[in-house]
């Protein structure tokens, strides 16, 4: 139980990566707030935590309404006096116009950028004061292998994700002072159901013979970072940018034409 007594807060936790995390904190013994906007899904969440031993609690959020960052925060502060965990899950595109520079919609990149930069920035300006009056706390946030390896397209997305990275080294840093570490993790190729949904098996197969663990990632595969994050296993970690991408574009350029010999 790495996490006992300590309150956790998931954004965007009812499904794919947000799901696995709540429920990995959850089952290491924190209490877990679901942010999410369906109260619905998330009392499903809630209710096949707690047949697997852990606790957690529903808190309305929607990224499209500014003002849940803040409502959400003080309500679990109200309720628990603290939140010594912050996950900020929530990110997205909009893959019919989130491409290249010339092709991307404008008014649509600006958009994503905000949205996504303001999901990570908004929800530790208003923790991080609870956390300096508590004593410290983590906040881990999620970006994006895209977000250092260039892409062909989701120009928005990747530029967003860039400056999550970098968000998340000025917290480390101004921070460190306080107790308060920050860390970001970079999926790669992750098989959410929403994933799945918007790629053909030919850009999955394509993907993967760049991949040097030769799969796509799982959910459960970025939970287990969140969780070292989290607890006091990563103590001495703070403004690390962990890639969960199974080496994706780390090998040199020809390494899917030559692995294709082995493999094919």
């Amino acid at each position: 139980m790495k996490l006992e007594n300590k309150v956790a807060l998931v954004t965007a936790a009812t499904k794919g990566i947000g799901l696995a995390s709540a429920e990995i904190l959850a089952l290491n013994g924190a209490l877990v707030y679901i942010g999410a906007r369906s109260k619905e899904l998330s009392e499903e969440v809630i209710k096949s935590i707690e047949r697997k031993g852990g606790k957690a609690k529903f808190v309305y959020f929607n990224a499209k309404e500014k003002e849940t960052y803040e409502s959400m925060i003080n309500e679990i502060i109200k309720n628990e006096g603290k939140i010594d965990i912050l996950v900020n899950n929530y990110g997205g595109t909009n893959v019919k116009l989130d491409k290249d520079l010339i092709n991307g919609d404008t008014d649509e990149f600006f958009k994503i950028l905000q949205t996504n930069l303001e999901s990570v920035y908004l929800p530790c300006k208003i923790v991080i004061p609870n956390m300096i009056k508590n004593g410290g706390g983590n906040i881990i946030n999620i970006s994006s292998i895209g977000s250092i390896i260039p892409d062909i397209s989701r120009l928005a997305y990747c530029v967003s994700k860039s400056a999550i990275n970098s968000l998340t080294q000025n917290i480390a840093v101004q921070y460190a002072k306080n107790n308060i570490r920050c860390n970001a993790i970079l999926p790669g190729l992750i098989g959410t159901k929403a994933a799945l949904e918007n790629m053909s098996d030919e850009f999955r197969k394509s993907f993967l013979r760049h991949i040097p663990l030769n799969r796509m990632g799982t959910p459960e595969d970025i939970a287990k970072a969140v969780l070292f994050y989290a607890s006091d296993d990563s103590s001495y970690i703070t403004g690390a940018l962990a890639e969960v991408a199974g080496a994706f574009g780390m090998a040199t350029p020809q390494y899917a034409e030559y692995m294709s010999l082995f493999r094919d």
